[in-house]
Parts: C-alpha cells; sequence; structure tokens
C-alpha cells in the first residue's frame, strides 16, 4: 500500500484551517500531520515533521508566505509547497513561484481541485488555477527570464540532450499546456506525455513542472 501524502496546513484562520483539514482527512491517501499560524511556525514545523508537501497561505502575520516558502524549500528541497490564498495580482503568483511553489490555486477553487493539485504537486507535476498560468506566461513571463538568483545559470546543455519530440512537449509545457492540451496537440496519448514529461525533468534536473516552465522561458524558447 502507497503511504500517504503528509501535508502541513499554514494559514493564520483557524477556521480556514479546521476546512482544509476536513477536506484533506476525508481521502484515503491524505494525511494532515500539522498545523502552523505564520510563517514561522511553518518553518519549524516543516523542519519537525519534514511533510511530503505544505498547504502554505501567502498573507499572514509575521513572516509572510513567500518567505517561508522560499526558507522551507531551501532548506528542504524534497518538500513541495502549494501556495493557496485569495489573491491573484502579478505579484503574489509571481512571488509564490520564484520563491520555490509547486502550485498556486486560489482559495475559491472547487474541493475536487484543490485534491487535484495537492496530488499533482506530490507526484511532482505542476499545479496553476487556470487564469493565473495565463496570467503568469501573459504578465511576467518576461521576468522569469532572471527569476533565479544570480548564482543560478541555465546551462543548454539539458535541452540539447532532449530528443525533437521531448523538445516539443518542453515547449509545450513552456507554453502552459496540461498534459491533456499537449496530447491533443500532438496526437499522443495522455500516458505517453507523461512519460516524456517525466524524462524531461530528469534530462534538465528540473525539480517540478513549474521549474521547466521557468526554464523553457530562460533559454528563450517561449514567445519564439
Amino acid at each position: 500500500m502507497t503511504a500517504p501524502i503528509r501535508v502541513l496546513l499554514v494559514d493564520d484562520q483557524e477556521l480556514i484551517r479546521l476546512g482544509f483539514r476536513m477536506v484533506l482527512e476525508a481521502e484515503p491517501d491524505i494525511v494532515v500531520i500539522g498545523e502552523a499560524a505564520d510563517g514561522n511556525a511553518a518553518i519549524a514545523q516543516s523542519a519537525a515533521l519534514a511533510p511530503d508537501l505544505v498547504l502554505m497561505d501567502i498573507r499572514m502575520p509575521g513572516l509572510d508566505g513567500i518567505a517561508a516558502t522560499r526558507a522551507i524549500v531551501g532548506a528542504h528541497p524534497e518538500t513541495r509547497v502549494l501556495v493557496l490564498t485569495t489573491f491573484d495580482l502579478d505579484e503574489y503568483a509571481f512571488g509564490a513561484i520564484r520563491a520555490g511553489a509547486s502550485g498556486f490555486l486560489l482559495k475559491d477553487a472547487q474541493r475536487h481541485e484543490m485534491l487535484s493539485a495537492v496530488r499533482a504537486v506530490h507526484r511532482g507535476d505542476a499545479a496553476l488555477a487556470p487564469r493565473v498560468t495565463r496570467m503568469l506566461l501573459e504578465h511576467v513571463g518576461p521576468q522569469l527570464g532572471s527569476a533565479a538568483p544570480a548564482a543560478e545559470t541555465v546551462d543548454d546543455a539539458g535541452y540539447r540532450s532532449l530528443t525533437d519530440r521531448e523538445q516539443e512537449v518542453f515547449l509545450a509545457m513552456g507554453r502552459g499546456l496540461s498534459n491533456a492540451e499537449i496530447a491533443a496537440t500532438l496526437y499522443v496519448g495522455e500516458s505517453t506525455v507523461k512519460t516524456h514529461v517525466g524524462r524531461i525533468l530528469a534530462k534538465l534536473g528540473a525539480r517540478d513542472r513549474i521549474h521547466a516552465v521557468i526554464l523553457a522561458h530562460r533559454l528563450g524558447l517561449v514567445g519564439r
């Protein structure tokens, strides 16, 4: 039996945490292992509990969710962060992803959307609300080229190692297409796309799909 996804809830409102806990713990493959009401507590809890995934609010008193995400991902790269917020302004989406979040959803997302996002982020895919994806690519895409710290450089050797088909899939990923959309565009099965995505991430050394999208922008592939 596969181990359940271990989730840490981070939100400054107790009732929201309670609601999330009820939704998540109703699923057989998810377990909530802890809660935190601010960024500093989230960092401490992540170190103590080693969650698989942190469901992170952005606006909190003290240390906000973006700073907490940066600290958690930096110290525990195996832990994924799914940012959930009521705000969909550019700076929040961009800030969360730049900090290392693997997903960004709005708090008005449907129950099934949140559960799908938790599972997607846990397996290494990205989760973005559709309108956030479009906003990200249309408004902050140009900034992604300089999103990483100055010390981090992009070596395109990984890209050159991709097969022609993998390059096609990588470009589609960079444009924000889902696996289903890529499959329809390339006339292949969705399972085939998933296999390509896994190989692409491995060859690029990308942590997840969000990182791959950033690399596509840095390499100048999007917008050609």
